[in-house]
C-alpha cells in the first residue's frame, strides 16, 4: 500500500498538480505547497548551484541591427543600440567537477546591462525542456543527482521518471541525437526556451520566443570523440571559450525573435506556454533583432563567474512574464536561490550590479555595502529628491476572463508525440540508429517494466522508434505496447 504524499507539516496532499488561474493561466503565491517545494529544492545544496554547477562565462556586447519596436518598447532592442553584456554557459545536470564534454543539456543565461535595468535570459541551448509542471521540476533534477542510498547516478530512476512523463520525449530525443554533445560552447545556438510577453509604446502585449543562432557554425562530438576528450582534459570547453576570447577569436550570435498575438495564441492547435514544445518556424518565422559577440574574459572566475547570479524574474520595460507555468515558478525559484546561496545582498556583487542608476527602499542585511548612506528606507515619504514610481512604466493589465483556480492535471489534453515525430523524421538512417543505441545502452540498465512502458512511448512517437530500442536492449516489441 503506497505512503501518503504530505506537506513536511504532515498535512495530506490531495493533488500534485500547480494551481493557476485557469488551465492556461500563471500559478498563484497560494499554492503552499509548490512554494514549500521549490523552496526547500532550492536549498539542498551548498555551496554550489543545484543545477547548471559546472560553467564558464565571459563579457560581451549586443547590438540591435533590427527594428522590433512595433512589438517592444523595451531600451535594449533601440534600433541601433548597443548593450554590454556577460553570458554564462554550462551544464546542467554534473556537479562543479563535471566534465564539460558530456551528453547533457547546456545552460545559457544571458545578463543584459541594459540603460533601464538588468534583464536576465536565462535559457538553454534546446528549445524545449522534459517537463511543463513546475511540481515535476525538482523531482526531475533530482533524478539526474546521485540516488540517496549508493551516491551513483542511477539509470533506473532516470528512465522511470521519463517513462511516467511522456512530455519528456521532445528533450530526450534531443539529448540523445547527435547534438547532444556539443564540440564547444561556441557552436551551439541558445535559446530562451520558455514564451515571455513583449509591450510596446502603446501598451499592446503579444508573447515571443528568444533565439540565438551561432555564426560560428553547429558542431558536435560523436561519444567516442567526447570520451577521448574527457580522458585527456575535463574543461574543453572553458579552455576552448577562454583561449578563442584571449585570441581576439570573438564568438558570435545572430539574436532573433518569434512572435504570436494573443489571437494566434488563442487559436493555437498547441498551448504555445508549453515548455515542452516549439512554435514551427514557418508560422512565426525568426525576425532578426541583432548580434551577440563575446569579448572579454573576465578576471577572477570566482568573483565573476561562480557569483554571477541569473534570474527570469530580472525584468525591464517592454519584456515580461507569460502564463507558462515554469517560467511562473521560475521567477519564484531563482531569485530565491540567490537568496539562500550568495546572500540577500547578492545584487552589489559588481557582475550582477546594474550599469545604470537604481533606487529603491531595501536596506541592511548581511552583506551590504551601505550605498544607500542616510537615505530614507521607507515609502511613501514627503522628502524631497527620494525614489518615486512612474506611472508610465505601469504594465496593462492581463485579462484572464472567467479564469477558474484549481489544480489542472498537466498530462491531460496534450500531445506529446506529435513534435517528437516530426524531429525523429528530420534525422537520417545514420542519426537514428545512433539515437536508439545511446538510448538503449541508458534504459537497458534501468527494471524491465520501466522499459517495457518507456518503449511503448517511443513506438507512440514512430513504430520504427520504439522498435530499434527494443532490439537494442532485447526487448519483444509487441509485448510493451
Amino acid at each position: 500500500m503506497n505512503k501518503k504524499l504530505t506537506t513536511q507539516n504532515g498535512a495530506p496532499i490531495g493533488v500534485q498538480q500547480a494551481m493557476t488561474a485557469g488551465p492556461r493561466g500563471p500559478v498563484l503565491m497560494q499554492d503552499v505547497q509548490l512554494l514549500e517545494q521549490m523552496q526547500h529544492f532550492n536549498r539542498e545544496r551548498i555551496p554550489e548551484r543545484v543545477v547548471h554547477a559546472k560553467g564558464s562565462g565571459a563579457y560581451g556586447t549586443f547590438t540591435v541591427t533590427g527594428d522590433v519596436t512595433k512589438f517592444t518598447k523595451a531600451a535594449v532592442f533601440k534600433p541601433g543600440s548597443k548593450t554590454d553584456l556577460f553570458l554564462r554557459f554550462s551544464t546542467v545536470a554534473g556537479e562543479r567537477g563535471a566534465a564539460d564534454a558530456e551528453r547533457d543539456v547546456r545552460g545559457f543565461a544571458v545578463k543584459f546591462y541594459t540603460e533601464e535595468g538588468n534583464w536576465d535570459l536565462v535559457g538553454n541551448n534546446t528549445p524545449v525542456f522534459f517537463v511543463r509542471d513546475p511540481y515535476k521540476f525538482a523531482n526531475f533534477i533530482h533524478t539526474q543527482k546521485r540516488h540517496p542510498e549508493t551516491n551513483l547516478r542511477n539509470m533506473d530512476m532516470q528512465w522511470d521518471f521519463w517513462s511516467l512523463c511522456p512530455e519528456a520525449l521532445h528533450q530526450i530525443t534531443i539529448l540523445f541525437s547527435d547534438r547532444g554533445i556539443p564540440a564547444s560552447y561556441r557552436h551551439l545556438h541558445g535559446f530562451g526556451s520558455h514564451t515571455y510577453s513583449l509591450l510596446n509604446a502603446e501598451g499592446e502585449r503579444v508573447w515571443c520566443k528568444f533565439h540565438f543562432r551561432t555564426e560560428q557554425g553547429i558542431e558536435n562530438m560523436t561519444d567516442e570523440a567526447a570520451v577521448a576528450a574527457i580522458g585527456e582534459d575535463r574543461e574543453t570547453h572553458q579552455r576552448d571559450l577562454f583561449d578563442s576570447i584571449a585570441n581576439s577569436d570573438f564568438p558570435k550570435w545572430k539574436v532573433y525573435i518569434q512572435v504570436m498575438t494573443q489571437e494566434e495564441a488563442d487559436t493555437f492547435r498547441w498551448n504555445p506556454f508549453d515548455l515542452t514544445k516549439v512554435w514551427p518556424h514557418g508560422e512565426f518565422p525568426l525576425i532578426e533583432v541583432g548580434v551577440m559577440e563575446l569579448n572579454r574574459n573576465p578576471d577572477n572566475y570566482f568573483a565573476e563567474v561562480e557569483q554571477a547570479a541569473f534570474k527570469p524574474s530580472a525584468l525591464v520595460p517592454g519584456i515580461g512574464a507569460s502564463p507558462d507555468k515554469m517560467l511562473q515558478a521560475r521567477l519564484m525559484s531563482y531569485a530565491d536561490t540567490h537568496l539562500y546561496r550568495l546572500g540577500v545582498n547578492h545584487q552589489q556583487i559588481p557582475v550582477n550590479t546594474p550599469r545604470c542608476p537604481f533606487h529603491n527602499y531595501i536596506r541592511d542585511g548581511q552583506m551590504t555595502n551601505g550605498a544607500a548612506g542616510a537615505a530614507p528606507n521607507y515609502w511613501p515619504n514627503s522628502l524631497e529628491g527620494t525614489p518615486m514610481p512612474d506611472p508610465q512604466y505601469a504594465d496593462p493589465a492581463w485579462d484572464l476572463g472567467q479564469a477558474v483556480v484549481d489544480r489542472f492535471d498537466s498530462t491531460v489534453d496534450h500531445d506529446d508525440y506529435s513534435q517528437v515525430r516530426a524531429l525523429y523524421e528530420l534525422l537520417s538512417a545514420e542519426e537514428r540508429e545512433r539515437l536508439v543505441k545511446r538510448i538503449g545502452a541508458g534504459l537497458g540498465q534501468a527494471r524491465e517494466e520501466v522499459q517495457r512502458r518507456m518503449i511503448a512511448h517511443f513506438s507512440l512517437v514512430h513504430p520504427e522508434y520504439g522498435a530499434g530500442i527494443a532490439r537494442s536492449i532485447g526487448i519483444d516489441v509487441e509485448l510493451a505496447r
